[in-house]
């Protein structure tokens, strides 16, 4: 009997270890698996300045130039930045002052300065004189805004023949002064020749497209976004028929220039991810509403926006998108480069985008990977190639 007992004893702690729960398996997080990808271009950063459009279409376009079999290139954003800012800054006296001038763009402003201007490597114009090897444009911006400013309240009462040499000098003392001609592949050339010979697109073989509801689709209008300075028109299509073009544009390997709202919680840079999760605290009642008030913001954050394996999203119509960009919840916020199409372990549709933040440490180098639901509900405009249109 006391051996009985004495093996009981020493047995007991173990049965109590194999009666505990098992701990549960790790999330596997996110599985991405390539349904296509375009070539591109290393990831560059925009730093802290708001040239996001700039550095998303020169990618684009780097895109354009691989995949016509004409090799790497590395366009200067900053050419394209100064000169945007002297057309602007034409347009902003013009119109006394009652048009937007800032540092933003839309997607259409790289392609239009090599039309009318051509392009720069970014050897011979890095845009970087004014003590820092970053872009850093919040001093600049601001000098800028007050020099346009102060000609607009036009004091002489009459507007002097020195005021754009002024507001060049301006530029020349931040960005560099842009040389007639530079080095290049071994011999002396203009911006004008670097985009003929070396980028070699024709800039009118770009479409522009939109999708809302307060146009008639299939028309062309001016869209209503404060960055879009030079009243560009887009084309409008449906959501479904926009949608079809992207993805008709990676399949026939074309990348796709990017405007969108990332101010959403849903978008998170530090996972890498732009997602929108099903259900919103709007949605919530009775006692899980109840539940939902007595957690923790970060309680809240994490139930909301999990970014530990793949959650239900929202189903996007035509009619939410537009209640969103009516109401401003949808903004003009940032420009990236859409290339590639991919799908988690649930079969689900992603977009991988290139974006123009430190790629240093970061999950995925530089790239995000965006849902099919995030894209139709948040998307501003996109530039595409023609030969990526649906045929009719």
């Amino acid at each position: 009997m006391k051996r009985l007992i004495i093996l009981l004893l020493l047995t007991a702690p173990l049965m109590t270890v194999a009666k505990k729960e098992k701990p549960k398996e790790k999330e596997k997080g996110y599985e991405f698996t390539l349904v296509k990808e375009i070539e591109v271009s290393p990831v560059k950063d925009q730093y802290r300045s708001g040239t996001c459009w700039s550095f998303a279409t020169a990618s684009f376009v780097e895109s354009e130039v691989l995949k016509a079999g004409k090799g790497l290139i590395d366009i200067s954003e900053m050419y394209v930045v100064r000169k945007v800012y002297e057309e602007k800054a034409d347009l902003y006296v013009r119109m006394h002052g009652c048009n937007n001038f800032a540092g933003g763009g839309a997607l259409n402003d790289v392609l239009d300065i090599i039309k009318k201007y051509g392009a720069m490597p970014e050897e011979a114009y890095p845009g970087l004189n004014y003590g820092t090897d970053k872009h850093v444009h919040g001093e600049l911006d601001k000098v800028l805004k007050a020099y346009v400013d102060a000609i607009v309240s036009n004091p002489n009462r009459g507007l002097s023949t020195a005021w754009k040499a002024g507001f060049n000098a301006i530029l020349d003392a931040y960005l560099g002064a842009v040389p007639e001609t530079f080095e290049y592949d071994g011999k002396k050339i203009t911006p004008r020749e670097y985009a003929d010979q070396y980028i070699g697109i024709n800039p009118d073989d770009y479409a522009y497209i939109t999708s809302f509801t307060h146009h008639p689709f299939y028309e062309e209008f001016v869209l209503e976004i404060p960055d879009n300075w030079s009243w560009k028109r887009f084309q409008n299509l449906p959501l479904d028929e926009m949608m079809k073009v992207i993805d008709n544009a990676i399949e026939q390997g074309y990348g796709i220039s990017w405007a969108a709202d990332v101010s959403e919680k849903g978008f998170s840079w530090k996972n890498g991810l732009a997602i929108v999760p099903e259900t919103e605290i709007e949605e919530l009642s009775g006692s899980e509403k109840l539940r939902w008030e007595a957690m923790t913001e970060e309680e809240r954050q994490k139930q909301m926006f999990s970014f530990d394996s793949p959650v239900p999203e929202k189903n996007i119509t035509q009619e939410i998108r537009q209640i969103d960009f009516d109401n401003f919840k949808t903004t003009d916020d940032h420009g990236m480069h859409i290339v590639g199409i991919y799908r988690d372990q649930n079969g689900t549709k992603y977009y991988k985008v290139k974006n123009s933040w430190d790629p240093k440490d970061h999950k995925y180098n530089g790239y995000l990977y965006a849902s099919e639901a995030f894209v139709k509900f948040k998307t501003i405009s996109i530039a595409v190639n023609k030969d990526a249109l649906l045929k009719k």
